[in-house]
């Protein structure tokens, strides 16, 4: 399979794999001890953790804490639901981790718009009152990078908090230095599945969701996974020191891509977006028959938490497609490991895949 849907999920890169094999062992090992026990084999797992949090704290900003969770999600519900906050703002291309969370909270939150390219303003207003602003670094859908610092910055002058979804923006991009909550997801850049964090900024408080042992700073009860937090970490160090090569490599893929599929339109900016994501529209496209029809190309037609819904995208609804030209539409994600031959091959295939529809 050409794999080209680096938006769901990542590959595990083989420095991760390799960081997670000694916590894994069995009878005869001494890695599979429990991280909050006292012995030395559990004080090993603890320090393996500890490692794990570093690594993954160097992506963020300095004046904070690293809180492991069972998935960006978990950490997103606990930045919402465990911040307090009752009147919240939150952007219309936010993931359902987010808007869904955040109405379930607050019934009447302000959703607040995007232009015709995927971008919030960052002038844009919110009820006053607002104690909550949810904007995401990334779009996972279209890929446009949105001006988080701005909106951070405005909602703290203002007396809010400032929740930033890093889900695709982490070990990429700087993460936003003014952001009070900051959530990321291990297998969207090459490290496990299972295993997420939330950044909290020194002075935030926040109510745990879960409860039981304690762990995690009192916020996050259960036991941790050394492997799952090995991992992550790992993958996070990796992140960081190949961001700069990472970035040319995956434009120059988006360029012959973009080229290849000449007979689509974009969705969303073309110049404030991730090169890893290409989202395009062919009038009269039925994805599921191209779908159908490439099965050995790994590509998709939007978010994969939504897969299957029927529903048409509220990203691409957001920037004023309907429901047709929203269905008519797909998404290719390119990552670390793609190579040009497999992009070419496979946008050649889809270019004539569509015309012959």
């Amino acid at each position: 399979m050409i794999y080209l849907d680096h938006q769901a999920t990542t590959p595990l890169a083989p420095e991760a794999r390799e960081a997670m094999l000694p916590w894994l062992d069995g009878p005869g090992g001494t890695g599979f001890a429990n991280p909050h026990s006292p012995y030395r084999a559990g004080r090993a797992a603890a320090a393996a953790i500890e490692v794990a949090r570093e690594q993954v704290a160097a992506l963020l900003p300095p004046g904070g804490r690293v809180i492991f969770t069972g998935s960006a999600t978990e950490a997103l519900n606990l930045a919402i639901k465990g911040s307090g906050a009752r009147r919240l703002a939150v952007s219309a291309i936010e993931h359902a981790a987010v808007l869904d969370t955040a109405r379930a909270v607050d019934p009447q939150a302000a959703i607040l718009p995007v232009d015709a390219e995927g971008l919030v303003d960052a002038a844009v207003a919110w009820p006053d009152g607002t104690e909550l602003v949810a904007v995401m670094q990334v779009n996972n859908e279209i890929g446009t990078i949105q001006p988080v610092e701005a909106l951070a910055e405005r909602a703290r002058a203002g007396g809010a908090l400032f929740l930033c979804d890093a889900v695709q923006g982490a070990g990429k991009l700087m993460a936003p230095a003014g952001a009070d909550l900051i959530a990321l997801s291990a297998h969207k850049l090459y490290g496990p599945k299972g295993i997420g964090a939330l950044w909290v900024r020194d002075g935030v408080g926040l109510t745990p969701l879960i409860h039981g042992g304690g762990q995690e700073q009192g916020l996050r009860s259960g036991t941790l996974s050394p492997a799952l937090c090995a991992g992550f970490g790992a993958a996070a160090a990796l992140a960081r020191s190949n961001a700069a090569a990472e970035e040319r490599h995956l434009a120059a893929l988006w360029a012959e891509a973009r080229a290849a599929l000449g007979g689509f339109t974009l969705n969303g900016s073309a110049a404030r977006r991730w090169p890893g994501n290409l989202n395009l529209r062919r009038e009269g496209l039925d994805v599921a028959r191209l779908m159908s029809d490439l099965r050995d190309i790994g590509f998709s037609a939007g978010s994969a938490c939504a897969s299957g819904s029927g529903r048409p995208s509220h990203v691409l609804q957001a920037i004023g497609l309907d429901a047709r030209a929203a269905r008519g539409s797909i998404r290719i994600g390119f990552g670390r490991y793609t190579g040009m031959s497999e992009v070419i091959e496979a946008c050649t295939r889809i270019a004539a895949a569509a015309a012959a529809q």
